[in-house]
């Protein structure tokens, strides 16, 4: 028997809450591990923990690289795995490798296994690898069942054939691949709440407050004040829940707690699952003491028909990237005016396939300035150029410095240039560059038959 089975076999706790202990809001970016320690001290009921998110941008998820550093990501998978282990409890980890695709599926469970040779550990692992075809989107996108989170134009075939596209599983997959009792549950691209809701749901807890109590700590103690990434746990009971950091100087109160239903939420009072909705217009909090805050009168209201959010990513080229400088108030009161200028010479002189993206700060680069508030003064320049080819994208970018540098405009008084360059050279290879292609939901009426789970144990020899 080994740790899920254990824990949904005997979890007849004689009155004491279910203790959901979250790691970290995402693992390969260090564990504070006092925190972590702290939390472990308490013999929490099972150990969670988010890889990343789409957050990061279509890189991770096209590329299929991980956004952490390799030895932070090693370093905190080994950090909770033994923290699992030496309490015999269940590991559970959604959205592995940054974006959840099968390639860094795979990467976590390689590391999986390297630990646990390391380490001298037997372990029963379970994977789920989310990536769906591009045939199962297309066929939604005919059927007028493929629609758009927010303005995005509908993707053509082509772009989906090359795109690489996952979906974002919740509880019912997961409470699949628990069923076959591993130790370590590691999946693809997750609903964060997943993570956190899954075995309380399978141990009859309300799907309202497992999902509520989900939703808060899969960011661990950013919901306190100060927000941090200490450990969270949370005390799991059948009217409601406890929030409380593993950090003494983080404190759970009921503004905090509350404000949390906001987070990546436009709507505070329903987050939506794929199979139902999460009613938070009756939710109470209430202050425990000065450190945690019990929350209780979450709803779930159950959809007709499941829905999967997909994300696709798809590649562009390759970038180049100019940074630069001005200081000139001649230069920088029509610089947009010259950048399209330069922008139609350089075209000439390239003829080839390209594309430049300029962005001015200190001019509206982050969001739109009235002219009262753009700079005068001195402004950065980051400008992007994609070409189909590194070498291209290159060009591009050393061409436009140059007839940027020395451009001719009204007022110029010295010859000698009208940009500061901080790097030398100043144009920067920026490697291949993505670009997403879905942002979307389907109907997903057979959910559990479209993933693959694997189960497999490691048996390190023990010399």
């Amino acid at each position: 028997m080994n740790a899920t089975k254990r824990l949904l076999s005997s979890h007849i706790l004689g009155g004491r809450p279910l203790k959901v202990l979250c790691a970290s809001g995402q693992l390969g970016y260090g564990i504070p591990k006092d925190s972590f320690n702290r939390g472990l001290a308490q013999r929490p009921d099972f150990i969670g923990a988010d890889m990343g998110s789409i957050d990061l941008g279509p890189y991770f998820l096209g590329s299929g690289q991980p956004a952490a550093p390799s030895q932070m990501m090693q370093s905190d998978l080994e950090t909770v795995l033994l923290g699992a282990q030496g309490l015999g409890v269940p590991l559970i980890i959604g959205s592995a490798g940054t974006a959840g695709s099968k390639q860094q599926v795979d990467l976590v469970v390689n590391t999986i296994k390297h630990l646990s040779v390391k380490n001298k550990l037997q372990l029963s692992v379970v994977s789920v690898c989310t990536d769906l075809s591009p045939e199962i989107i297309i066929q939604a996108k005919k059927s007028g069942n493929l629609r758009p989170l927010g303005e995005m134009a509908p993707p053509s075939d082509d772009v989906l054939f090359n795109s690489r596209i996952v979906a974002q599983c919740g509880t019912e997959t997961f409470k699949r691949a628990l069923e076959l009792d591993p130790d370590v549950l590691i999946v693809g691209r997750a609903c964060d709440t997943a993570i956190f809701a899954s075995l309380p749901e399978m141990l009859g807890y309300p799907t309202g407050l497992s999902v509520h109590m989900a939703k808060i700590i899969e960011c661990s103690s950013l919901c306190c004040v100060p927000g941090g990434r200490d450990a969270i746990m949370a005390y799991l009971s059948e009217e409601g829940f406890i929030i409380e950091s593993m950090n003494s100087s983080c404190h759970a109160t009921p503004q905090s707690v509350a404000a949390h239903a906001l987070y990546e939420q436009a709507d505070p009072h329903f987050v939506e699952e794929p199979t139902g909705t999460l009613d938070l217009r009756q939710a109470k909090y209430e202050q425990v003491d000065s450190h945690s805050t019990r929350v209780s009168n979450s709803l779930w209201i159950p959809r007709a028909a499941p829905t999967l959010k997909v994300e696709g990513a798809y590649s562009l080229g390759y970038r180049s990237v100019l940074i630069a400088a001005s200081a000139d108030p001649g230069f920088i009161a029509n610089i947009l005016d010259h950048l399209k200028t330069v922008h139609e010479r350089v075209k000439l002189l390239i003829p080839s396939q390209w594309s430049y993206h300029p962005h001015v700060y200190g001019m509206g680069a982050v969001q739109k300035l009235p002219q009262q508030l753009q700079s005068s003064n001195e402004v950065g320049l980051l400008i992007e150029f994609i070409a189909a080819t590194e070498e291209l994208a290159k060009q591009c970018a050393a061409v436009f410095k140059q007839n940027l540098l020395h451009f001719s405009f009204e007022g110029r008084i010295c010859t000698a240039g009208n940009l500061a360059f901080p790097f030398s050279p100043s144009e920067l290879s920026a490697g291949e560059v993505f670009a997403f292609s879905l942002y979307h939901t389907i109907p997903a009426p057979d959910i559990l038959d479209w993933f693959e789970i694997k189960q497999f144990n490691i048996t390190p020899s023990i010399s």
